[in-house]
């Protein structure tokens, strides 16, 4: 009876986030044409250097935390 609800809401999430993507490349193009090329990539080179460390620097805590709590970080 309710098998239709996951398929509707994933159906619309995937419409919403295809529109998204979709105007966010347009804006990103469009920005790219008025400012040169040499600035948009620069700002997407930092964008990108953010991320990767924040990304190193939660997996570092993250592997702290789990040291300082005593978990098994072993695999099978």
């Amino acid at each position: 009876m309710m098998d239709w609800v996951p398929i509707v809401f994933v159906t619309f999430k995937a419409i919403v986030l295809c529109t998204g993507m979709f105007f966010a490349i347009k804006w990103h193009y469009d920005q790219g044409k008025a400012k040169g090329t040499r600035t948009v990539l620069r700002a997407s080179g930092t964008v990108a250097a953010v991320f990767v460390l924040l990304l190193l620097s939660v997996g570092l805590v993250t592997f702290v935390l789990v040291k300082t709590l005593g978990l098994d970080l072993s695999f099978p």
